[in-house]
């Protein structure tokens, strides 16, 4: 495959954390090196990445809008994920896998 080229997302496992305003933390299943985080909750869910043990997510992690998705690049060493909300309640969505478009 070419230098720049697409390869489209092949989801492997999904977690999920019930968010609210204060920070929740699940462990990632399936495998792969990318990760689809969608924010199925009405406001801004803020999101970080790392190992068992990490710190919770915090207002200064990475904004993921309502209603929005983001592909990251986690690397395989990423094994927990943890989401807090700007407000109310829902839920956020970790689905790890290969590829870099959806």
């Amino acid at each position: 495959m070419s230098i720049g080229s697409s390869l489209p997302f092949r989801p492997s496992g999904t977690a999920s954390v019930a968010a609210s305003t204060s920070a929740a933390s699940t462990a990632l299943s399936g495998g792969g090196s990318s990760l689809l985080v969608y924010n199925a909750a009405a406001s801004v869910a803020f999101v970080r990445l790392g190992t068992a043990g990490m710190s919770p997510a915090s207002a200064a992690d990475t904004p993921v809008p309502p209603g929005g998705r983001m592909l990251i690049d986690a690397g395989r060493l990423v094994s927990e994920a943890s989401a807090v909300l700007a407000s109310g309640t829902g839920t956020v969505y970790f689905t790890r896998g290969d590829g870099s478009v959806y």
